[in-house]
């Protein structure tokens, strides 16, 4: 069964403080020391890392397992949790 929590992934990064392009930049660093079928949880602020470190994760070839407060009256401080899956 794959994890599809925040809490329960296998890394957990925050780049809530980061901006673009440095949220991608963080994001594949630790894609790159992760195992194909390993999660993680990112927690994401801000427009421009909410639109592009999904965007770029898919094109990547990895899976998006969920995203909490994609809208941002739902999103507690504006923080919005990415969980993926590493596929290859």
């Amino acid at each position: 069964m794959s994890k599809t929590t925040y809490s329960d992934a296998d890394y957990q990064l925050d780049i809530s403080d980061e901006t673009c392009p440095m949220t991608f930049v963080r994001a594949k660093l630790l894609i790159e020391r992760m195992q194909p079928g390993e999660t993680a949880g990112l927690r994401l602020q801000g427009a421009e890392p909410l639109d592009n470190v999904p965007r770029s994760i898919r094109d990547y070839g990895h899976e998006i397992l969920s995203m909490l407060g994609e809208a941002p009256d739902t999103a507690e401080d504006g923080i919005h949790l990415l969980v993926f899956q590493k596929k290859h």
